[in-house]
């Protein structure tokens, strides 16, 4: 190569070179030793004035003179491109400085590594619990001295601060958080720049999640030394104690895990605040999802704790607002068995639920057996349980691990935003990422989803830089005032508020987010959606309530065809009554009232007929008319809503009501009216007999139109008052083979009103008693003979028959409600047969009299013809006096017989005499011919016969020629001979 000498006009102190490789500055300070190639050539040594040309591989070596050290590269070589190796470094000789690296109490390194020259930076840092006295960087000036003196480590001032970190029980969130808070701590205390006259230092006890045993440890953090600046609890319950009781000792209470509303209460938990935002912050979430999926309908189950029953009180405000209804709220304790049974027999599709880790387990397995899982059941649970919890052993639980795995496949989460998602450095001087590395370094390795609190470690982890950050700036203010915070007790109120406004107005950049509490102390963040997708969780949303806006992935993932109903799917159907049976009825109903309108024709034809007349024919006409208006009524009984549509069926109601009243008045009225008055009239003393011997028509329409008005009366006032209307009764829903998912509800429709079982019992109770008595006036006039009334019997036993079908039919209809079917049937045919015995028995043996023995002919023909009549409207004993009659004429038969012998034999004996007295006189020849007067004689009891001395001379007198006698019409004056 080629080089040459430079001689600068200002050498350096410390020496330095040119930026020509092999050129030295000052011959005091150094040289440059010429090497020949490694191949064995001559080596020049001593300084080097004259040389302008350097072969290939040849070395320049530096050397420093005194207590001169190299700095730069001290050999270069020549390169075959005719420049020097490491061209872009300088050699120098510099001075060098006296040690100063060790630091009692701390630690020194120097930048750049090496020998400390000139340039040289010495860093000094106290370990931890010491204090940094003095200046923590030296430089190496160019004199070889040190530009500070070497600082001192004393001892800081140490603040305590009560942790309570529940390592295990319903929530063991200390296993990662406890860990988290210390690696803050440690950060805190060798920040030179917070607290740097202070030493945080955590003294921490598990809690088990247990606020009894948190009593217990509360108890030993107040009453041991030293005293706790601060209190960090973990778990709601243990918070909610500890936070109640520490405003009596004038301490701020710090909550890295707590998420009960119910701490959201400055009156009660005056000086409590928390990084872990309140459970409530989940509802809005929730209901966001319940939107977005169409859901009106959801059901719940809780712990009970005060935790979770305040977050549910807050959700159940929330949903109300939004229009959506929780069907089903259960509880439990310690075992949901029966709360999880209730759920399912309650069809609860969309589950909220409310319970700590280990509760989780146990609910789980008893919706595996209740097969509360599925396509068709979606639940919501907390997001702050370990990703595994349901994979985790629990003695508690005798379910497997695929049992729970298969229970638990589908359900979402909703959970605090805990890490920060964005990649930034807050306070700390970490991101996110960053803490996480470090935290499971400090974890040893540990599985993130077996360890409790690793999802809450972020809050504890910006929980201990919030309090030092506050700490921080306590410390101007109070010492103003002459205080500091190592004078801090708990009778001491001024530290307290300083450190409550520093907290209050805390707001920092935390590896969970940013950092700010409101006025209840409670953090305020978004959340995260997840759900459980084979096994694991997956992130498909987030939601921020301050903004109301749903970030949505779009990657959920359902069992199902999408997101299930949120209950069964119920598929209304009317019970109509069956047609056939309907057809049926409604057949006889009108057979019986063309029988109703016949009956009726025939008896206004034949009004003018003493039978007819003696039987009260308008009485008649007017049953008859009621049979008729029961049997139509029989239609709107069976119409329902398969003939009309719904707005029309009121009016079917009213037709049913007043067709069967009015008809039921006429009918069984008319009929109560004869045996009222029989039993008037007839059954009376003898003296009171004769005066009541005639009937005047008009009481008898009277008492019916009484009947009627009541009737009337009673129906207008229902009507009016409380009118008829449809109603529909549900029944049991009935599930169809076909589709699991779907329930048949079967209603009815009904005629009713609001005090329907009011109005029933007026109505029945007053047509009862008019049944009971109408047996009763039946039974006492069975025995009374009339020609007033005379079919009162036939009356009396058409009354039995519709009392027995009434007092029957009505309560079994009652019952039978439910039952179109039944209930149409015994109604109706309750009224078809009622008719149909009622006509039958009054006006069919009227027809047949009439048409038997031709009586077609009016009152006064009648009259003339027979001239009086007995008993006839007595039919039972016509009958018997036919039978009687056929009896005498065999014995009549038999006496003429006789008689006709007898006669020969007097007739011969008369001869006989004559012969033997001829000289008798015709005297006594007369009186030999004739009968004895006295044998002639009726038996005792008949009357005497009218004097005939033909009565035995012919048969024929005493009968027709043709040998028939008419019903009834048995000659007075033949009876007593046919005795004889």
């Amino acid at each position: 190569g080629h080089w040459s000498l430079v001689e600068p006009n200002n050498p350096e102190p410390c020496g330095s070179g040119s930026d020509e490789p092999g050129s030295v500055t000052d011959p005091s300070v150094g040289c440059a030793i010429i090497r020949p190639p490694r191949d064995g050539g001559i080596r020049y040594r001593g300084l080097t004035q004259d040389v302008q040309i350097l072969p290939v591989d040849y070395e320049i070596e530096y050397i420093c003179r005194g207590n001169r050290v190299i700095v730069g590269p001290k050999v270069r070589k020549c390169l075959q491109n005719g420049t020097w190796t490491d061209m872009s470094l300088h050699s120098r000789c510099c001075k060098s400085s006296s040690s100063s690296w060790s630091l009692c109490n701390g630690r020194v390194w120097a930048r750049p590594p090496g020998p400390p020259v000139e340039g040289t930076v010495l860093h000094y840092s106290c370990n931890a619990g010491f204090l940094l006295e003095g200046r923590n960087l030296s430089h190496c000036t160019k004199l070889g001295k040190w530009d500070a003196p070497k600082p001192t480590c004393l001892w800081k001032k140490k603040l305590y601060i009560g942790a309570l970190f529940p390592m295990s029980g319903g929530w063991p969130g200390g296993q990662a958080c406890m860990p988290s808070a210390q690696m803050a701590l440690d950060l805190v205390n060798n920040r030179s720049d917070i607290l740097p006259d202070y030493e945080l230092e955590l003294i921490h006890y598990d809690s088990m999640c247990d606020p009894g045993e948190a009593t217990k440890l509360l108890y030993d953090l107040l009453y041991t030394e030293p005293i706790k600046i601060v209190l960090m609890p973990g778990c709601s319950g243990v918070s909610t104690l500890v936070a109640e009781a520490a405003r009596m000792w004038n301490l701020i209470v710090l909550s890295y895990g707590s998420s009960s509303p119910a701490l959201s209460n400055r009156q009660r938990f005056p000086t409590f605040f928390r990084t872990h935002p309140s459970a409530t912050l989940h509802n809005p979430t929730r209901v966001q999802l319940f939107q977005k999926w169409k859901w009106t309908r959801i059901a719940t189950i809780q712990q009970t704790t005060e935790v979770f029953t305040s977050t549910l009180d807050d959700l159940e405000q929330r949903v109300k607002e939004a229009g959506i209804e929780i069907s089903v709220r259960q509880s439990f304790l310690t075992d949901p068995a029966v709360a999880v049974k209730n759920l399912k027999r309650q069809d609860a599709r969309i589950i909220v639920g409310l319970f700590y880790e280990t509760e989780a387990r146990k609910v789980f397995c008893e919706v595996f057996k209740e097969k509360l899982f599925g396509k068709k059941y979606v639940w919501f649970l907390i997001g702050w349980y370990a990703d595994n919890w349901f994979k985790i052993k629990d003695p508690a639980v005798n379910c497997s691990v695929e049992n729970m795995t298969e229970a638990v496949e589908g359900h979402v989460t909703t959970e605090i935003v805990m890490l920060n998602p964005e990649t930034v450095r807050g306070v700390s001087n970490m991101t996110s990422q960053e803490f996480i590395s470090a935290l499971m370094s400090r974890l040893g390795g540990k599985n993130p989803e077996e360890t409790g609190g690793f999802q809450e470690a972020p809050l504890a982890y910006d929980a201990v830089w919030a309090l030092a950050l506050a700490l921080n700036k306590t410390v101007p203010p109070l010492k103003a005032r002459g205080r500091r915070l190592e004078d801090f007790n708990y009778n001491n109120h001024d530290i307290t508020a300083e450190i409550y406004r520093a907290l209050n107005t805390s707001s920092f950049e935390g590896v969970s987010g940013q950092v700010v509490f409101d006025a209840q102390g409670s953090r305020m963040a978004m959340t995260l959606i997840e759900q459980l997708q084979g096994g694991s969780y997956k992130k498909i949303g987030y939601y921020d309530s301050s903004q109301k806006n749903l970030s949505w992935f779009g990657n959920d993932v359902w069992i199902g065809a999408g997101p299930p109903a949120d209950r069964t799917v119920v598929i209304e159907e009317f019970r109509f009554l069956s047609q056939k049976l309907f057809a049926a009825v409604s057949v006889f109903a009108g057979l019986g009232i063309l029988l109703g309108a016949a009956c009726l024709s025939f008896n206004i034809y034949n009004g003018n007929v003493r039978y007819i007349q003696n039987s009260q024919p308008y009485l008649n006409n007017m049953t008859a008319a009621g049979c008729m208006m029961a049997l139509a009524a029989v239609f709107p009984l069976g119409i329902d809503g398969h003939h009309v549509h719904r707005s029309q069926f009121p009016v079917v109601c009213q037709f049913r009501l007043w067709l069967l009243g009015l008809g039921f008045s006429l009918a069984y009225g008319s009929m109560f009216t004869k045996i009222w008055w029989v039993h008037t009239l007839f059954t009376k003393k003898e003296e009171k007999k004769e005066r009541k011997k005639h009937l005047e028509p008009w009481k008898l329409y009277a008492t019916v139109g009484v009947l009627l008005a009541v009737d009337f009366l009673s129906l207008m006032v229902w009507q009016i008052v409380d009118p008829l209307h449809i109603t529909v009764e549900k029944f049991t829903r009935e599930a169809p083979k076909e589709d699991l998912d779907v329930l048949i509800q079967p209603l009815l429709e009904h005629c009713s009103s609001q005090k329907m079982n009011t109005w029933l019992g007026v109505v029945y109770g007053y047509k009862g008693l008019l049944l009971l008595l109408g047996i009763f006036l039946a039974y006492e006039t069975k025995s009374v003979s009339t020609e007033k009334i005379n079919d009162h019997r036939a009356v009396g036993m058409a009354i039995y028959n519709v009392a027995v079908l009434c007092l029957i039919t009505a309560p079994v209809t009652m019952i039978l409600s439910s039952q179109q079917d039944a209930s149409f049937a015994f109604a109706s045919l309750a009224v078809v047969f009622s008719a149909y015995i009622t006509l039958v028995v009054l006006f069919v043996p009227k027809m047949r009299r009439l048409i038997t023995r031709g009586e077609w002919q009016s009152e006064q023909q009648d009259t003339l013809k027979t001239g009086s009549s007995t008993n006839n409207n007595d039919e039972e004993k016509s009958r018997q006096l036919e039978r009687e009659n056929r009896e005498l004429q065999k014995i009549i038969q038999e006496k003429e017989e006789r008689v006709s012998a007898l006669r020969n034999q007097l007739a011969e004996r008369q001869a006989l005499r004559s012969r033997r007295r001829p000289s008798s006189g015709q005297n006594q020849n007369h009186n030999a011919s004739q009968p004895d007067p006295k044998s002639l004689l009726p038996p005792p009891g008949y009357p005497n016969p009218p004097t005939d001395n033909h009565s035995f001379s012919n048969s024929s007198a005493l009968y027709p020629a043709d040998s028939k006698m008419s019903r009834n019409h048995c000659h007075n004056s033949q009876i007593p001979l046919l005795y004889k």
